[in-house]
């Protein structure tokens, strides 16, 4: 087991995955929640890994931490 196996209340299995996106700062906590929800449920539906073994990271960053080619820094000023 890679993680503890019950954590706040929900059972963790030996087929626990984690997910972690990264993405710009500025979602509402209602959209993280919606985005959590969605994600466990559709990967749940495929019947391989339970929705209480997947465990979301988000980690938010400010636009100009990010380059999108050409080792340019588009957003930062």
């Amino acid at each position: 087991m890679i993680c503890s196996s019950e954590y706040l209340g929900i059972a963790h299995t030996g087929s626990v995955t984690f997910i972690q996106i990264t993405c710009n700062e500025g979602h509402t906590v209602e959209m993280k929640k919606a985005l959590f929800s969605n994600i466990a449920s559709e990967i749940a539906r495929g019947g391989a890994i339970d929705a209480a073994d997947i465990i979301v990271h988000l980690v938010e960053v400010k636009k100009e931490n990010w380059s999108f080619g050409n080792g340019i820094a588009q957003y930062a000023t």
